[in-house]
């Protein structure tokens, strides 16, 4: 007796085969006009103009002048999409190994390429940080890279990849202030705690002085930089061991 496969595990298996080319479309029937690549390229479209709850397949559909049924052909469903989305819209990684200085210059520019990824495509955010996704050939490839850089380090194939999730969970922060940034609330919430700091300011001594020393002035710079050279200084500490 065959165990039946749960939801979870096709989509699982749809979204692979559909990642990496394996899919096969039905021989028969009318020849096929479009391509899952094709779809998907027209979904990142519509999420960079309109984000990522505008994306449906009936809403892609109509990109193509066709039914939503039509795209089934090509896609089994929207996860499967969204995984495809993701890897076009990440990209070839960028070309890092010819940066001279080693592998501190070489991260911190595979680092800054990442977030201008995620800045050119801000719903990305949304559509992995939910769920565990299969993961296409592109962000292997940026993983791959990542630990290339590192390989001549003396690092263990653990703390590489620790390194590694280290950049990333720092580079999304980043991205998502970016993301929710609003400058008129930004500046009404500076006023309100500035009038509540005045009434307040011996209950939270330490607070004031560092506002008064210019904790929360704005700063030259990337919002990446700092947390991204503390990284670094981590495990430049750490390769002499």
């Amino acid at each position: 007796m065959v165990a039946k496969k749960s939801p979870k595990q096709v989509d699982v298996k749809a979204s692979f085969a559909l990642l990496w080319g394996e899919r096969e479309l039905p021989s028969r029937g009318p020849k096929p006009s479009l391509t899952a690549g094709r779809i998907a390229e027209a979904a990142i479209g519509i999420a960079d103009r309109e984000g990522l709850a505008a994306v449906s397949l009936a809403r892609v559909a109509k990109e193509f002048g066709v039914t939503a049924m039509a795209l089934y052909r090509y896609v089994p469903g929207k996860t499967e999409l969204l995984d495809l989305m993701v890897d076009l819209a990440i990209g070839p990684p960028a070309a890092v190994a010819g940066i001279p200085g080693g592998w501190r210059p070489q991260l911190t520019e595979w680092a800054r390429q990442c977030l201008a990824m995620y800045r050119r495509h801000p719903w990305i955010l949304a559509a992995t940080g939910t769920r565990r996704q299969m993961m296409g050939p592109h962000q292997l490839e940026w993983l791959d890279t990542a630990l290339a850089v590192l390989a001549g380090t003396g690092l263990s194939a653990p703390q590489r990849h620790d390194t590694f999730l280290l950049l990333v969970g720092h580079i999304r922060y980043v991205a998502q202030r970016y993301v929710d940034q609003d400058e008129a609330a930004s500046e009404e919430w500076a006023r309100l705690t500035a009038e509540v700091m005045e009434r307040h300011e011996e209950r939270f001594p330490a607070l004031t002085e560092a506002i008064a020393a210019g904790a929360f002035a704005p700063r030259d710079g990337s919002p990446l930089d700092f947390g991204l050279e503390r990284i670094l200084d981590g495990v430049a500490a750490l390769i002499p061991r």
